[in-house]
């Protein structure tokens, strides 16, 4: 730890006392920046991410350029179905398309867990190639989809607005949808650890449709899977929940062995402290939409942002990923914003 340059993100998540909190943006290493959109012109997407001279130089634009404080790892949440056997296509502006979906129980014992860690070495070798290019200035995050999440996409073949096909399996099929979901968990668990090994500091899970779930289906469908695998990296890496959409499951997540929970722009900075006391570090939640906005004004929201949740066991991010058609220097504004600030 002690070799890290800046090591704002790891202090902030053990909760002790910064001068300002550390700053980065999900989806920073990507389809916002002009050196990224000549490397998506080179090369198809899979191709990127299975690249770990590419991953790495993509990882280190966002370091760069923009001056975050941390780096996350170029590679994507459906590499976990690609590594259990399941075949994932990527249409550059279409998102995911899984041709063969998940609807029997033949189809679920035909995932292969075993060594589905070992097929991502890919994104390993990328981990630790990035660690050396970056040299201690910020700290290294790895990641992986969380279980219900990867569910969705498995079941449903592609993105959806809804998650229809997936909510069904799960309330038709229960005992289906906990064998899918167990099996990715214990793949998932394997891979972060692994990550952590191969050089990551810290790994954040990304529940990216756990809002399409109600309270109660979420403790059903989704909770438990998060815990599973917050208990079980703990003692590698701190983790970091991003359950996007669910800030009911606050006071239950922050009560778990994670060390951050990650926010979307559904809950106020001081409903998200009350609802998980002191016990854990928060992340968030700027709207990436925000960004769009000139530039005072978003420098203006980071302030009121910051001073909403405290200075302290906070990260400053968005609440979700950037989007494509932001300005670069919008995004340095909202970075240079946190890293400007006072109380």
């Amino acid at each position: 730890m002690s070799n890290l340059k800046n090591d704002l993100l790891l202090r902030a998540l053990r909760k002790e006392k910064v001068e300002r909190p550390p700053v980065w943006m999900m989806r920073q290493a990507g389809r916002y920046l002009p050196d990224y959109i000549k490397l998506r012109n080179q090369y198809d997407f899979f191709t990127r991410v299975q690249t770990p001279e590419l991953a790495t130089e993509i990882t280190l634009q966002p370091v760069d350029q923009v001056g975050v404080d941390a780096a996350i790892i170029f590679s994507d949440i459906l590499v976990i179905p690609q590594a259990l056997g399941v075949e994932v296509l990527l249409e550059e502006g279409k998102g995911p398309v899984l041709p063969k979906t998940i609807k029997t129980q033949k189809d679920i014992n035909e995932l292969q867990v075993d060594g589905a860690a070992d097929r991502l070495h890919y994104v390993m070798d990328a981990l630790s190639l990035t660690k050396k290019e970056l040299n201690g200035r910020v700290p290294l995050i790895g990641f992986a989809g969380a279980p219900w999440t990867i569910l969705c996409y498995m079941i449903e073949g592609k993105g959806s607005k809804t998650w229809e096909k997936a909510k069904q399996f799960a309330f038709t099929e229960p005992e289906l949808a906990h064998q899918l979901l167990q099996k990715i968990t214990d793949a998932t668990i394997s891979y972060l650890q692994a990550q952590v090994k191969a050089g990551a500091d810290t790994v954040q899970v990304f529940d990216s449709w756990a809002g399409s779930l109600s309270p109660e289906d979420f403790k059903t469908f989704a909770q438990p899977y998060l815990l599973q695998i917050a208990d079980a990296v703990k003692d590698h890496a701190p983790v970091i929940l991003f359950p996007k959409g669910s800030w009911y499951a606050l006071k239950d997540l922050s009560e778990s062995s994670a060390s951050g929970i990650g926010l979307d722009w559904s809950v106020t900075p001081q409903m998200a402290r009350e609802m998980t006391g002191k016990r854990i570090t928060l992340q968030g939640n700027f709207d990436p939409a925000k960004l769009l906005a000139p530039i005072p004004v978003i420098k203006k929201a980071v302030k009121e942002m910051i001073d909403g949740f405290g200075a302290q066991a906070y990260i400053a991010n968005l609440g979700h990923g950037i989007t494509p058609n932001v300005p670069v220097d919008h995004a340095k504004a909202f970075v240079e914003a946190v890293k400007e600030w006072k109380e």
